[in-house]
């Protein structure tokens, strides 16, 4: 049996203003309806793997249940890291609390989960392909093969150039990202595949890997995962415990060390989607080099990718080349193509100037489904207010403001203070200041609302809760 690990933490730095801290990558559909986190599940629902092990941030717990619930898993473990660790922590809680399962035989195959495999098939054979050295010991990393030369991945040497057949081969080296000129000799010599960043091990050997060449780690990530606090449905890793383990990624702490490291080549239409140049490649620029997804105008472009998310404004290009636009209702990124990895740089300098637009998208999602702010002014705010069927907001009362609501699609059930009273569509009511209220979708259609808050302070810590079925503070 081959249990997933999927790493579904993220800062969401590089594909902004698309990506943010509030909402990274993973979750966002980048390429057709689902995310890239469910179509990495999806790839793990065959025959030979179990339930997936997920590690997550507890900012994204509701996130990742609901988009594992929409791909139709009903059992998956969802381990929530009170901080970030860098990979290394991650990954052996997650052997840990496999070999607490008794699952110390089976093997473990570590997943991002923001990456894109196009040639699913081929990825399964080259699982498959490394199952037998993954069962006798070895450290199995995937190592794609390369079809450019490149400077944004690291590097796996091997002592072959033939690496046209899946089947594990000994690792003669860790390479870091290259510059240009390294990287364009690596690629003529053909030794050396892209470090993919996934990994196969039996659970029991990497346990033993870590005792042996990261000591360090063991005690504290045991204790976070002996001591961790069911949360709903979710699992919590002690906070304190966690937070004094040391900061590592599994390449450094385990794998560069070990000494019985194998990898699998293999050409499956792999990316990690690091930089918006790759996902220019995955969207399939048109003769020109053109890739425009949205409302898009380009005219006598090249070499240019011009994108107008959902609720964007109607991007023009005229005569552009070598250019990134991507455009959202409250941000806007252009950007040389050659340029791309300083997205990152961008997204600190605008988070040093104090500015929302870092971290934060116009849409706010919880767990009982989101809303956006329409217009925000010095005594008011207008929210649009979206709750999916079944789900309901804490029972809560504000100090600073009253609200109207209106809804505009489904029926409201709406509780204040004593009275309960259901409200369709073109109906309203009013919330006084200080009263205890409730708002829950009853019906089969989701939910929408406007509301118009009036007062002192709008803030969303303006907040007296009672009850909460989501266990919130």
């Amino acid at each position: 049996m081959i249990h997933p690990v999927i790493l579904c933490g993220g800062s969401g730095t590089r594909l902004w203003p698309l990506s943010r801290k509030a909402y990274p990558k993973q979750f966002t559909p980048l390429f057709g309806r689902e995310s890239l986190f469910q179509a990495c599940l999806r790839r793990y629902l065959g025959d030979g793997f179990g339930a997936p092990v997920v590690l997550s941030h507890a900012d994204f717990r509701f996130l990742a249940a609901e988009q594992i619930s929409a791909v139709g898993l009903e059992k998956a473990a969802i381990l929530l890291e009170p901080e970030a660790r860098n990979t290394a922590p991650a990954i052996l809680s997650a052997a840990l609390y496999l070999a607490g399962q008794d699952k110390g035989d089976d093997l473990m195959l570590v997943a991002p989960s923001d990456h894109v495999i196009r040639d699913v098939p081929a990825f399964l054979k080259a699982v498959e392909a490394g199952t037998a050295a993954a069962e006798k010991g070895d450290l199995v990393a995937f190592g794609i093969r390369p079809d450019r030369a490149e400077t944004g991945y690291g590097y796996l040497e091997v002592g072959s150039t033939d690496t046209a057949t899946p089947r594990a081969m000994p690792v003669t080296r860790f390479i870091e990202k290259p510059d240009a000129d390294r990287a364009e000799t690596m690629f003529a010599e053909g030794r050396f595949l892209w470090n993919a960043g996934i990994f196969l091990f039996k659970v029991d050997t990497l346990i033993a890997a870590f005792e042996d060449l990261a000591p360090e780690m063991m005690a504290p990530c045991r204790t976070a995962v002996e001591k961790a606090r069911p949360d709903l449905g979710f699992l919590r890793l002690d906070e304190d415990a966690f937070a004094s383990v040391p900061e590592d990624s599994i390449d450094y702490a385990i794998m560069e060390k070990a000494a019985a490291v194998a990898t699998v080549p293999v050409e499956c239409g792999w990316s990690d989607l690091g930089a918006w140049d790759a996902v220019w490649r995955e969207m399939g620029p048109d003769a020109a080099g053109v890739a425009t997804s949205g409302a898009v105008t380009q005219i006598d472009c090249a070499d240019t990718l011009l994108r107008s998310e959902s609720d964007g404004p109607r991007v023009v290009g005229v005569n552009l080349k070598d250019i990134a636009v991507i455009a959202m209702r409250d941000a806007v990124l252009v950007a040389d193509m050659s340029d791309l990895q300083a997205v990152k740089t961008a997204v600190q300098t605008l988070k040093a100037e104090g500015a929302d637009e870092a971290e934060i998208l116009p849409r706010t999602y919880r767990p009982w489904g989101w809303y956006e702010t329409l217009a925000l002014g010095d005594r008011f705010q207008v929210k649009q207010i979206m709750v999916p069927p079944g789900k309901k907001l804490s029972l809560q009362s504000h100090v600073h403001r009253s609200e109207h609501w209106v809804v505009v699609q489904g029926t409201a059930t709406v509780t204040i203070d004593d009275e309960v009273k259901l409200v369709t569509e073109n109906q309203s009511v009013y919330i006084p200041l200080g009263a205890v209220h409730r708002l829950e979708n009853p019906g089969k259609v989701d939910l929408h609302l406007i509301e118009v808050q009036t007062g002192s302070y709008t803030g969303e810590d303006d907040i007296i809760r009672y009850e909460d079925i989501y266990n919130r503070a």
